[in-house]
């Protein structure tokens, strides 16, 4: 019986930062925007039994693909049709007349001299499916973007942005030559044919049909969904677990969890995984180095607040330490 492989060090992987910077990478999905409102609890409402928030500021961050998108740029990627506020040209952003952005809105309150914390969240998202037209648009601008990239990274926060013609699309980037990695939080066992997916254990479980309970309930969900997404690899985050890399007709190898700090805050950690692994694979990395370095990168981010991001600088730091 195989074993499966240990991994070790990281620091001979910081090489491959260095082509960062020349790596063309297509950010195509759901683009959404993240508000945070922070203010200060003072007491108790009389109208009911609610906390008053004394509003203090707010901000606004790019959320969903954008989230992948700035992780890109602050890693050194180009974005093609995806780079101006962080570097990200929105030109092949598509604006649907009539259609509201879908956003998040988090309330983070807190007493005086105390650390904001999230009280509430409030979603808007767009009730109508796009277009046909809007969908053609969409298929045109990624045919056109990913010719002479070096990776594609499909993010689908399910506001249907990426529909049956744009994953037809995909899948012929992929046919092209182009690796396209997949993060899917709704719609993962949609993606098939394509080279990378990028599930939790729950959309494992989820996209799968199989539990994960019991001794190997994660591998043989992840051998079954492997071989319904018909992808060369699926990288299945696990949280204080790490990282579980699944190849057809290989042994798993299982990544420990980098670092011993307990998470601040998971939003959006997913995002710059994903992020980070199609940097790497878009800069010539194997799919056991790149998910090293996406291992790394989300161990980073979630000692961040709110949607953050990680940045190259950072990243090499940390890799170097081993």
């Amino acid at each position: 019986m195989r074993r499966p492989a240990a991994v070790n060090g990281i620091a001979h992987l910081a090489g491959l930062l260095d082509r960062f910077a020349r790596a063309e990478v297509v950010v195509a999905g759901d683009f959404m925007a993240d508000e945070y409102v922070y203010g200060e609890t003072e007491r108790i409402s009389r109208e009911a039994p609610v906390l008053i928030v004394r509003y203090e500021r707010s901000e606004l961050k790019a959320g969903g693909a954008g989230n992948a998108a700035q992780n890109l740029a602050a890693l050194g990627a180009t974005l093609l049709d995806v780079l101006a506020a962080s570097g990200i040209d929105v030109s092949g952003i598509q604006r649907v007349r009539g259609r509201a952005t879908e956003s998040k809105t988090r309330i983070l309150a807190g007493g005086r001299s105390t650390r904001r914390q999230q009280m509430l969240r409030v979603d808007r998202a767009p009730g109508d499916h796009l277009s046909p037209v809007a969908e053609a648009r969409i298929v045109r601008d990624l045919q056109r973007a990913a010719r002479g990239a070096q990776a594609v990274l499909a993010s689908d926060y399910g506001s249907g942005a990426l529909g049956p013609p744009a994953l037809e699309a995909l899948r012929g980037v992929k046919r092209g030559g182009v690796p396209v990695c997949v993060d899917s939080r709704y719609r993962l066992a949609h993606y098939t044919g394509l080279t990378m997916a990028k599930p939790n254990e729950p959309e494992l479980e989820a996209a799968s049909g199989i539990s994960l309970e019991g001794p190997g309930g994660v591998e043989r969900a992840a051998r079954a969904l492997l071989r319904r997404l018909a992808c060369d690899e699926l990288l299945v985050t696990r949280g204080r677990n790490g990282m579980s890399l699944f190849r057809k007709g290989q042994p798993v190898v299982h990544i420990p969890a980098h670092g011993s700090q307990d998470a601040v805050d998971v939003t959006g950690a997913g995002d710059t995984v994903a992020a980070s692994y199609s940097a790497a694979v878009a800069a010539g990395a194997d799919a056991l180095s790149a998910a090293r370095i996406a291992n790394v990168a989300g161990a980073l981010v979630v000692q961040k607040p709110g949607t953050a991001t990680v940045s190259r600088d950072e990243l090499l730091a940390e890799i170097v330490k081993g």
